[in-house]
């Protein structure tokens, strides 16, 4: 019944907006959409209750905290409406351009379903065009009868707000699709075909039929929605926690060592963005040829590009040498998800039913430098303590029944092994004796607005690297510190402007917040120096809270296996060797196809590299 007002005022025979199902779950997506109809205006809209309370904005958002807009209470919309980008044709209820200005998630400072309900609203917005606290105040009605209630929308003050400019005219273009609402309304492909919303039913099982362009047929999960192909996606990014959480609603990864990249095709036209949507696929020449040969018209991505080891480990320093040195042979793409595929938007679908499409995309190209990053279902923390004893950097854990959200929440969390993290370069120190361009890099991180001085680094470097860094840090110099807790400074001290970025290793952090052994592992030029926070891992309560029933458990049924508990222990995985999930033919037993070996001496298969190569498989 929630969306009850929404479907009565539309006909989905003749629209393209989606019908939408009943809420089955609640998320904190936001969207704002741009919409062109009798009036231009702004559809501002907060995920809550399993539906999109949705505002309309006549002047749009403002980042001015003493600019207050009206915001028009309006009926709820569903979820997937949030990814809606087209043209509502004429005579429909709402006819015109529609264009998602902005998405991201949003956080609320309190109980959201009291403060909705109380009319006093506060949240914080994690956004590509809006970011930090917000406010909705409702105020009243239209006028006396109407049942649309009139809120005010506006910025709380914080390091987000900005008196300076108009946020809508400096970014007036499509986050999806990069285009302007003229451009949409041009693109007559996207007025609405009544086939396109049809489901596609799940295809039987067997050798996939090929069109004459090299595509497959795939089976598109319950709920991807007809929508264009987005020329960028801003990304979902992990939040540090401190243990993996254990339940059997989490998928666990790998923690890879290298560069994240949206792998973007098109009609087997492939590109390679950043995480702050830079085109690197000239640096990636080798691997956007293979991509191209993915059997697929369209396709998003989300992955990362590595070096491996002979022993099937990641490092990013490698990486660096190699794309460098233009070693391109020795360049993989590891895809963990899978946003869009063949004009179907799959990023609100759960997430193991996108890892299972993309495994069938990846399985059936069957390319050796495009490869799927498998997962382990629950047992996060052995599956983490077992990654440290083999000397990896960590995993990723992830809810296995969630959308894709861009930004960081608790859907994503990362447990670390290692200590490595991006830090802010704002000066360095002479080089003495023999040591030739600089003696240390001065770095930092951001916390609440400020840049705050995280110590120096001295070790990692090459004499060839040395050089370069001083012909990039150069052109850089400043008469100030950029440090807000470091202003004084030596005579063989040179301040720099903020905006290179460091990857650097670390053994711990110091009670008054600074780095030791810290050692440079090279530059990471996709990661813009403005985004560079102090990671804060959050504890096992945060992520109990995200996990159903409120504590991390197992499934009933579960057998257990070194200590640790496993579903299907009898699943086939190698038939040739008559390995199952847990036993292989010497009893030495093996959890989860080869994530996590519990002999002291690690198994070798034919073919198959120790532990983080199954997990690395192409196929």
């Amino acid at each position: 019944m929630a969306l009850q007002e929404y479907r009565r005022k539309r006909h989905f025979q003749r629209t393209p907006e989606p019908i939408g199902q009943e809420p089955s779950r609640t998320g904190w997506s936001f969207v704002v959409q741009k919409h062109d109809a009798r009036n231009l205006h702004y559809d501002f809209r907060l995920e809550l209750d399993g539906v999109l309370k949705s505002w309309a904005v006549p002047k749009g958002p403002s980042l001015d905290p003493s600019v207050k807009r009206l915001a028009v209470q309006v009926e709820d919309h569903p979820v997937d409406y949030g990814s809606f980008e087209g043209v509502i044709p004429a005579g429909e209820y709402g006819a015109g351009s529609v264009m998602v200005w902005d998405r991201g998630t949003w956080e609320p400072l309190d109980d959201a379903g009291e403060n909705f309900r109380t009319g006093k609203l506060k949240f914080i917005l994690h956004g590509q065009k809006l970011r930090g606290k917000w406010m909705l105040l409702r105020t009243g009605r239209a006028d006396g009868t109407s049942a649309r209630p009139n809120w005010l929308l506006f910025k709380e003050r914080d390091e987000e707000a900005s008196d300076q400019g108009d946020i809508l005219l400096e970014d007036p273009l499509s986050v999806l699709s990069d285009r302007s609402l003229e451009e949409i309304a041009a693109a007559r492909d996207r007025v609405w075909n009544a086939s396109a919303s049809k489901t596609l039913e799940p295809a039987k099982a067997g050798k996939r039929k090929l069109s004459r362009r090299g595509t497959a047929q795939f089976s598109m999960p319950r709920g991807a929605s007809a929508a264009p192909l987005p020329r960028r996606v801003p990304v979902q990014l992990a939040t540090l926690a401190r243990e993996a959480p254990d339940g059997a609603d989490w998928l666990h990864e790998i923690k890879l060592d290298g560069y994240r990249m949206v792998c973007r095709v098109e009609k087997g036209r492939v590109r390679f963005l950043s995480r702050n949507h830079q085109d690197w696929t000239s640096r990636f020449g080798a691997l956007a040829d293979a991509a191209g040969a993915l059997p697929v018209t369209q396709a998003i991505l989300d992955g990362e590009v590595v070096v491996l080891r002979a022993d099937g480990s990641t490092d990013f320093q490698e990486l660096q040498n190699a794309i460098g040195g233009g070693d391109a042979a020795a360049l993989h793409y590891f895809a963990f998800d899978l946003l869009h595929l063949n004009g179907r938007d799959i990023a609100a679908v759960p997430l193991d039913e996108r890892k299972r499409l993309l495994a069938e995309v990846i399985r059936t190209a069957a390319l050796p430098r495009i490869r799927y990053s498998d997962h382990l279902e629950g047992n996060g923390r052995a599956f983490r303590q077992q990654a440290c004893k083999m000397g990896l950097e960590g995993i990723i854990s992830k809810r296995r029944d969630r959308p894709y959200r861009p930004g960081r929440g608790l859907d994503w969390l990362k447990v670390k092994c290692l200590k490595s993290d991006a830090f802010v370069i704002g000066g360095y120190s002479a080089p003495r004796g023999a040591r030739v361009g600089l003696g240390a890099l001065l770095v930092g991180v951001h916390d609440r607005g400020n840049l705050l001085y995280a110590g120096k680094v001295g070790t990692g470097f090459d004499e060839p690297t040395l050089r370069s860094l001083l012909q990039r840090l150069k052109p850089l110099a400043r008469a100030a510190s950029p440090f807000e807790n470091l202003t004084r400074r030596s005579a063989e001290t040179y301040w720099v402007e903020p905006q290179l970025v460091a990857q650097v290793a670390y053994a711990a952090w110091t009670r008054d917040g600074r780095l030791r052994h810290a050692s440079f592992q090279g530059l990471r030029e996709d990661r813009p120096a403005g985004d560079v926070q102090r990671d804060r891992a959050v504890s096992r309560t945060a992520t109990e809270r995200n996990t159903p029933g409120g504590k991390p458990g197992y499934d009933a049924g579960k057998k257990e296996y070194a200590g640790v508990r496993l579903t299907s222990p009898d699943k086939v995985l190698y038939p040739e060797q008559g390995i199952t999930r847990a036993k292989s033919p010497n009893s030495a037993s093996i959890i989860a196809a080869g994530l996590i070996l519990t002999t002291v001496q690690p198994l070798r298969f034919s073919g198959v590299l120790p532990v983080p190569s199954h997990l690395f498989s192409g196929g």
